[in-house]
């Protein structure tokens, strides 16, 4: 190894680890695990009297229907948790990002969320 390998070897490992630990600070531990569907699933068989096959069928069951309610415009309340609502928004311009070219955005759909006021004051 020559005299600038070993110095480049030493210092990327401390550069990396200087942007990592700033980034781990930054963000806070509860944002960064999420519970699929699965772990739904064993949550459901645990507290019921279910499999984990009937589990997972309840629990896609009542997803696939707050889905299809989303898709027909309807308001999905759920107890304790919150509100999706389907929100239209505008066609408006916007910037290319790079380019500053102007672009022309279609009007839309989005799904919106409203925090239920009791899980709110829980948080």
């Amino acid at each position: 190894m020559t005299k600038k390998s070993k110095a480049a070897s030493t210092k990327a490992p401390k550069a990396a680890s200087t942007k990592t630990s700033k980034a781990a600070a930054s963000v806070p531990v509860a944002s960064v695990s999420k519970i699929a569907k699965t772990q739904l699933v064993d949550m459901v068989a645990d507290k019921t009297s279910l499999t984990k096959v009937q589990s997972e069928s309840a629990v896609s069951a009542m997803l696939d229907a707050v889905v299809r309610s989303l898709q027909d415009g309807k308001s999905v309340g759920l107890p304790g948790l919150g509100t999706l609502n389907v929100k239209e928004t505008a066609a408006r311009t916007g910037v290319k990002p790079g380019t500053s070219e102007k672009i022309q955005i279609p009007a839309g759909k989005k799904v919106s969320f409203k925090v239920a006021s009791t899980l709110k004051g829980e948080l």
